[in-house]
């Protein structure tokens, strides 16, 4: 897809591609760990390795099913990760013979309950990117400087869609009752990229349209944009360069209730002071959806199908963002934290303003 970047800058220059030496993840757990209980926590580190392939790997080992072992979330296959998965305490003697040169459990220990998808704070990471001259360092660290203070668009990143990227043409021809999918895995997985794809594309239409409003006059938009003239004056009124829109389902951050925009200049304010963030559509059943001007920019991307819905921040702040450039070698390193289920392949492809895919 044609993403919009928030952004200004030309597209930068540089060799981006995962691997453990380049793109490395750490898990951020939701919780302390009890130091009691019948779960047995192992904080493991990986490298060429997905989720999915190292919980195979130790059940295997362990002689237990795979959906016996909890995890948080699901971590990139080219890279160095660290993440706490569980298993029942009464396998605890079984791992001492445990060994896999691409898995190694770092430490251990008791809690009262089973990991759960989503029982993840946050993850940080570190991503170099080579081939770097001074200039486009230069470059890089303005956009740093940008995102550190005005977050990024969450999009969903191109692994979400498959190698070849055209899942979601799968997920929509299920949909459309165009095409079966036998496998129930697999058609989940396609109706969710088609899902995901719907989103990236409404939320490229919502930053489209905030950088129309911050380039061009209110008497040039109305009609552009067919948007009441009222609604353009307030969005021109906002610093942010993700413009609220009346209607908006906002919900607390980094997690918390959803509710609907009013307009309320402290609302604008709360947004500024992340304290609350815009939401996406993920169509579907069950879900609640915006209202008044932004339904009308929404509903071209809700598409009625029988998998649950969702919400999905449109916007996520970086904390602990750091830019480092190694002139020598040419390289300049990001350390950066963000919220669990956002991309940082994403935020790489803001900075660079072009796709990525290619060099991996």
């Amino acid at each position: 897809m044609d993403r919009v970047y928030f952004l200004d800058h030309t597209p930068i220059n540089f060799h981006f591609k995962q691997s453990p030496r380049d793109f490395v993840v750490e898990e951020i757990p939701l919780y302390e760990f009890s130091g009691e209980g019948e779960h047995l926590i192992l904080h493991v580190r990986k490298k060429d390795l997905s989720t999915w392939d190292m919980i195979s790997e130790i059940a295997s080992f362990l002689g237990i099913k795979q959906r016996d072992i909890g995890y948080a979330g699901l971590k990139d296959k080219n890279a160095m990760t660290k993440q706490y998965i569980s298993i029942m305490k009464i396998h605890e003697d079984k791992l001492v013979n445990f060994s896999h040169d691409k898995i190694k459990i770092l430490d251990r220990f008791y809690h009262n309950n089973k990991i759960k998808i989503g029982h993840l704070k946050a993850n940080r990471f570190f991503i170099r990117l080579k081939k770097v001259t001074p200039v486009a360092a230069t470059k890089i660290a303005q956009a740093v400087e940008k995102i550190k203070l005005y977050g990024m668009a969450n999009y969903f990143g191109y692994q979400r869609f498959g190698i070849d990227g055209d899942n979601y043409i799968k997920g929509r021809e299920i949909v459309e009752n165009r095409y079966k999918e036998r496998n129930v895995k697999l058609k989940k997985m396609y109706i969710n990229a088609y899902q995901s794809h719907l989103f990236n594309m409404w939320l490229s239409r919502r930053i489209e349209i905030s950088r129309l409003i911050s380039s061009f006059k209110s008497s040039e938009l109305s009609d552009m944009l067919n948007i009441p003239l009222r609604d353009i004056d307030e969005m021109k009124k906002q610093a942010h360069p993700f413009k609220l829109i009346e209607g908006d389902i906002m919900m607390h951050y980094p997690y918390g209730r959803l509710f609907e925009l009013e307009y309320e200049e402290d609302e604008i304010e709360r947004f500024n002071a992340r304290q609350i963030s815009p939401t996406g559509i993920l169509s579907g059943k069950r879900v609640k959806t915006s209202q008044a001007q932004a339904r009308v920019i929404e509903k071209e991307y809700d598409i009625k199908m029988n998998e649950d819905g969702a919400r999905r921040y449109a916007w996520v702040f970086v904390e602990d963002m750091e830019a480092n450039y190694k002139e020598q070698e040419a390289w300049m390193e990001l350390h950066f934290t963000l919220p669990k289920g956002s991309y940082a392949t994403v935020l790489i492809q803001e900075i660079a303003k072009r796709e990525l895919k290619e060099s991996k």
